[in-house]
């Protein structure tokens, strides 16, 4: 399990949200943390501990008064770190080319594929013709509605009519490199992952993948460890001493690069570090 780090950025700061409070109208936001550093500060952090594959996501639509500054906060962090960001937010085949040539390694789409509710694969074979397979990534971010995962667009505003289930991670596995999915229900809540995705995408991704959404704990972690079977990466935002939370930072980047024959010590560790922080 590799840890994904992040740049969320809302109205042309660097962010911690919740992810379910996000509305177009009004530019609004619940946010958890807003960042005196910009962009490219955390690009520059991330490449020192040589962090790759992480993401940024610009949380902004390009109607808004703030995109501008969103996106140029967005291109600084990719110059930063050539190579070592994918990016997300607003993508279609006509703008790909422009974060591909400032430094994305991939760029991360979901809103032009499904579009009005529905996976449309002509406009998916349209992305992949635009950047290769090989650059793409497809976010199935979700929300849970009568029992099951439905994926959502538009900055996790709407419902398709597309479940996430194996079915659907085995037939769109071909089109693309990787696979990120936040859960949106818990995504900026810190307070603990949704068990159910997390073993989903254990069980059933055939192409890397991503999971961000809850975690705030190393007893997390340990958890999506599992039920992911050591194959999905993880993404932490909220709940990073780096954004105003309780886990550091740079425990999180030590554990990600244990190899594994240390692997007792680091449970002998993670024991004393829920210990500490059940006494805070």
């Amino acid at each position: 399990m590799k840890f994904r780090p992040c740049i969320d950025i809302h109205n042309g700061k660097v962010k911690q949200i919740v992810g379910g409070s996000l509305k177009d109208a009004g530019d609004q936001a619940e946010e958890n943390f807003v960042s005196e550093q910009d962009a490219a500060f955390f690009a520059r952090l991330y490449q020192n501990k040589k962090l790759s594959g992480g993401h940024i996501i610009l949380l902004n639509p390009p109607s808004s008064e703030f995109y501008e500054q969103t996106k140029r906060q967005a291109l600084s962090a990719l110059r930063a770190y050539p190579g070592g960001l994918q990016i997300g937010g607003g993508i279609t085949p006509e703008n790909a080319g422009e974060y591909l040539e400032a430094g994305a390694s991939h760029v991360i789409v979901t809103s032009y594929v499904f579009k009005d509710g529905k996976l449309h694969y002509d406009r998916l074979q349209e992305m992949v013709r635009a950047v290769s397979k090989n650059r793409l990534v497809l976010d199935l971010s979700c929300r849970k509605r009568e029992g099951s995962y439905y994926i959502v667009t538009d900055r996790w505003q709407k419902y398709t009519d597309v479940l996430l289930n194996e079915e659907t991670l085995h037939k769109l596995a071909g089109f693309c490199d990787e696979f990120l999915v936040h859960a949106v229900d818990v995504e900026g809540k810190a307070n603990g992952i949704e068990a159910e995705v997390a073993a989903l995408l254990g069980n059933s991704c055939e192409i890397p993948s991503t999971y961000a959404g809850g975690v705030h704990s190393y007893e997390d972690l340990e958890k999506l460890k599992l039920l992911g079977r050591n194959r999905v990466d993880v993404t932490i935002g909220s709940a990073l001493d780096l954004f105003g939370g309780r886990m550091s930072f740079e425990t999180v980047v030590l554990l990600s690069q244990q190899k594994p024959d240390d692997h007792i010590e680091i449970e002998i560790n993670l024991d004393e570090i829920d210990a500490t922080s059940m006494e805070l």
